[in-house]
């Protein structure tokens, strides 16, 4: 028995070495090389940074001014929009074809959803254009929150329904899984003991389902502030996000370390988000465990 459990770490060892191997060489190094670019001198009329070897922090204190803080606030600020009523909307489908759909329905749903992320993002972002645009069929659909089509909080509402339309099945997709693994049987039960219904549903079906809830989201938010299509196509210029700058910065005027430094700034900012709402997260739940 000891020998089997003394082999078992590592066979799993060595299962894992192709895989770094792969991993390694395609994520580790390509950030490293980011990393040493954004630290290049740049030199006008030449492709990327100085090749003389001197380092410098200048891509990095340019980052501080105040324009280039607007665009990581729009970024972050628009991205919790979106995933908010990505999960808002998301929730309630999942929750309708794990619970109350007939298997015909729930097949179509499902199909549904999975189908829509087949379709190019561009296409659906352009359908979105059409559809809530300033000359769009439904472009009295921003006047409900008391904004102009044409205006920049118009453009903005816009990148938001675009994101929305990427995430919602994405998150929906996650939540059915949460759901399903959530025994009907602790509902019925807190229903036949009196609780009200919506009561119910906040306290056990919606508390149980925090772990895919949470993970939803962090897809969901991942997606949006990383995207570059939505806020270039409907944004109008009036909404840019940090990836817009990058993709910018490299592509428009060769400025390969400041889009490298904005890069790598942008991954620290998301990571550092990530694993503090992980652990804020964590923190909550060992507080109402005890």
């Amino acid at each position: 028995m000891s020998a089997m459990a003394m082999r078992r770490p590592s066979l799993s060892t060595a299962l894992l070495w192709p895989a770094l191997l792969v991993m390694v060489p395609l994520l580790l190094g390509p950030l490293l090389l980011l990393a040493h670019e954004s630290l290049k001198p740049f030199v006008g009329g030449r492709i990327g940074g100085d090749e003389s070897g001197a380092l410098t922090l200048q891509n990095y204190a340019q980052i501080a001014d105040p324009q280039y803080v607007r665009y990581f606030l729009d970024t972050f600020r628009v991205g919790l929009l979106a995933t908010a009523f990505a999960l808002v909307l998301g929730f309630p489908v999942a929750h309708f074809i794990v619970r109350r759909a007939g298997p015909t329905m729930r097949r179509l749903m499902v199909g549904g959803l999975v189908g829509t992320l087949f379709l190019s993002i561009i296409v659906r972002v352009y359908a979105i254009a059409m559809t809530f645009g300033p000359h769009g069929p439904l472009s009295d659909f921003s006047r409900l929150f008391g904004i102009s089509a044409s205006s920049p909080d118009g453009a903005e509402l816009m990148v938001v329904l675009g994101l929305l339309n990427s995430t919602l099945p994405l998150v929906a997709l996650t939540l059915i899984g949460t759901l399903q693994n959530i025994n009907p049987r602790l509902e019925d039960a807190a229903l036949s003991l009196g609780a009200p219904r919506w009561k119910t549903f906040f306290q056990i079906t919606v508390a149980m389902s925090l772990p895919g809830i949470l993970s939803a989201a962090i897809i969901a938010y991942a997606f949006c502030i990383s995207n570059l299509v939505v806020p270039m196509l409907v944004g109008r210029g009036f909404i840019v996000f940090v990836s817009n700058l990058i993709y910018f910065r490299f592509s428009e005027v060769a400025n390969f370390p400041s889009g490298a430094a904005l890069s790598m700034v942008m991954m620290v900012i998301s990571v550092a988000l990530f694993y503090g709402l992980l652990s804020l997260v964590r923190s909550h739940w060992q507080e109402a465990g005890k």
